[in-house]
Order: structure tokens, then sequence, then C-alpha cells
């Protein structure tokens, strides 16, 4: 299970206009935002951003100036593999170590859309063990007790981090995990192909 929420696309336009820089093109350029406050690219400034964006990574630098955030929630499993991202991302996450605790234990604090019968009730059992240790817990403090909800905390807990990435590493992301077999990395793919002009600047497909 994934989910992206609350995503913000931020910078087009100076990333546009930094673009035209080396050329000192700016009177060219033609986008404008619309009555949504979204940044349309004009047919001049789409088409130069597509010849750069298929020109490589020297000749794309814009790109690396649109940024974006977004609310991700993820199981711990998929977060290990993300982690792998560390150039031009930020994430601020949810406190396993001081939150774990806060609410009780439920199956959907947990990743188990792909579990088969006989695992998902194991789970099951896990969950009311880890809700048991919880409220022991809460009554004494017994840093044991603690212990133990972390050391048994499944890897397919869900844990909500707020990232900021830029197109250039979605690009690297896109390419390297779309037919990962993880589901989880499909959806973050498919994510991906949702934002502006994802089309053109990410996947750099042909109009």
């Amino acid at each position: 299970m994934l989910k992206c929420e609350r995503t913000s696309v931020m910078n087009i336009e100076n990333a546009i206009r930094g673009a035209r820089n080396p050329m000192n093109s700016w009177d060219r350029m033609d986008s404008q935002y619309n009555e949504e406050g979204e940044y349309i690219l004009g047919p001049n400034d789409l088409g130069l951003a597509r010849r750069l964006r298929k020109a490589g990574s020297d000749h794309r630098k814009f790109i690396r100036q649109i940024f974006v955030s977004v609310d991700v929630t993820a199981p711990i499993y998929w977060w290990k593999e993300y982690d792998t991202y560390k150039v031009s991302t930020v994430a601020n996450s949810t406190s396993t170590m001081h939150k774990m605790h806060s609410k009780p234990f439920d199956m959907d604090d947990f990743s188990h859309d792909h579990m088969t019968e006989g695992t998902l009730s194991f789970m099951g059992s896990v969950v009311d063990e880890l809700e048991k240790i919880r409220l022991r817990y809460i009554e004494t403090k017994n840093k044991e007790d603690w212990y133990d909800m972390i050391q048994l905390l499944p890897s397919s807990y869900n844990q909500m981090r707020t990232c900021t990435l830029n197109y250039e590493t979605l690009i690297n992301i896109y390419f390297a995990r779309r037919s990962h077999k993880l589901k989880e990395w499909h959806t973050f793919c498919s994510w991906i192909e949702s934002l502006p002009y994802a089309k053109e600047l990410i996947l750099a497909e042909e109009e």
C-alpha cells in the first residue's frame, strides 16, 4: 500500500526563465498563469524545455529547480528502498519511536493488501500482541515493553513522510523503479506520471 497526497509543484516559472539565461532569450517567453494559479507553458517555452530535457543532464539543469512536495504514506520496507535516493531529497517523517504507542494498533496501520489468507490471519495475532504490549507500556512505562514494540514491529508498518524532491531526481527514480517487483513503486511511478508536464520533462515522451 502506498498513498501520495497533498502534492505541490513549485517554481516552474523561475526554472523556465533560468533555462533561457544562457542565450538571453527571455523575450521569447510565452507562458502565463491561468485562473487557477497554474503556470501554463506556452509553445516556445515548452519547445525549449523539451529540447533541453532530451539533450541530457548537462543541458537540463533547469528541471532541478522544479520542486515537488508530497505526503507519502508507505510501509517501512518501501521506505528502506526509497532512502537510496539521498541527492536533492528531504523528508520529515512521523516518529515511530515517539508516537508508535499513542494510538491503538490496528490492521490498517500495516500494509497487508498482498498477504495470503493464512499470513493475514497470523498478522492479526501479531497486531493483537502489539496492542497488548502497548497497553502494558502505557500503564507501566516499562522500557522493556517499549523495546518489545520496537523489535516486534513488522516492516509492513505504514509511515507518513513529507518529501521534497525535484524533477531531476524524479527522472532517476522513475526509470530505475517503474518495472520494480514491488507494487508500491508502480503506484509511486503513476503519481510521477500525473505531475505537471511529466510527459515532456520527466518521461521525455514524443508528442
